[in-house]
């Protein structure tokens, strides 16, 4: 039986999990499996994708989708409610129904880059975006009681604007994290305005993109002196735990 997995999103033509888990299936014999993207305009078509798609038996989620797709998971895992966004998606087919359960593994992910760095101390950090990704890291933040402030475009109700950091909240919140497409392949020579002249030893940037491997964020910060560390390896553990996920009953 031919098995189907893959990713949703918008603008995922640059994504690396095809290739990943090309390696992965060719390095462990696994055949008859395979992974594809499948780019949507709207969540909307997720049901009929479902119904029309036979043979995919779990989907990784990506942006703009981890929040909407709620709507269309039949069975949500606790910390994926808590959070209140989907990155895995395992759907179950019997005869009489299909079932969609809906995981967050971003916070795993997070978690375990943000251990690497466990002999740095930080209390106070700047979530850069407001998406689901950011939803994970503000999770795993708590948890670890640091206090996180997000930045977003927009004005909003307890978050700041990129107008609104001075060089102080910058001296203040020495981890800053990505959770923006800015600086993402093809849209390399975007990035969070930033007064990245106040960014110090004392600092640590995590970017979630990896592709570049280094965007202008992260070298703008290694260029002052700061730890960075792109998303690759919490890429990487999310397409583990995924798989684990689609085969484990």
């Amino acid at each position: 039986m031919i098995k189907q997995y893959g990713l949703i999103g918008k603008s995922i033509a640059h994504s690396f999990s095809p290739e990943y888990f090309r390696r992965k299936f060719e390095n462990e014999k696994i055949i008859d499996t395979f992974y594809s993207l499948f780019p949507f305009e709207h969540i909307d078509l997720f049901p009929s994708f479902i119904q029309e798609n036979p043979n995919v038996y779990g989907l990784n989620v990506t942006s703009p989708f981890k929040e909407e797709i709620i709507k269309y998971v039949d069975v949500l895992d606790n910390t994926a409610r808590e959070i209140g966004a989907v990155n895995v998606l395992k759907i179950v087919r019997t005869p009489q129904k299909t079932t969609v359960y809906g995981f967050n593994t971003d916070v795993v992910g997070f978690k375990q880059t943000l251990s690497q760095y466990a002999f740095q101390k930080h209390s106070f950090a700047l979530i850069l975006g407001t998406g689901g990704v950011s939803k994970a890291v503000a999770f795993v933040l708590s948890s670890l009681q640091i206090n996180y402030t997000y930045v977003s475009r927009i004005k909003k109700s307890n978050m700041l604007t990129y107008d609104d950091i001075t060089p102080e909240i910058i001296h203040r919140n020495t981890l800053i994290i990505n959770c923006t497409p800015l600086g993402m392949y093809p849209m390399i020579h975007t990035f969070p305005l930033l007064p990245y002249d106040e960014i110090g030893v004392k600092h640590l940037l995590i970017d979630m993109v990896y592709n570049p491997d280094e965007t202008f964020f992260l070298s703008e910060g290694k260029r002052k002196g700061a730890m960075t560390q792109n998303g690759f390896d919490m890429f990487c553990v999310q397409a583990e735990m995924a798989w684990k996920i689609w085969n484990t009953n």
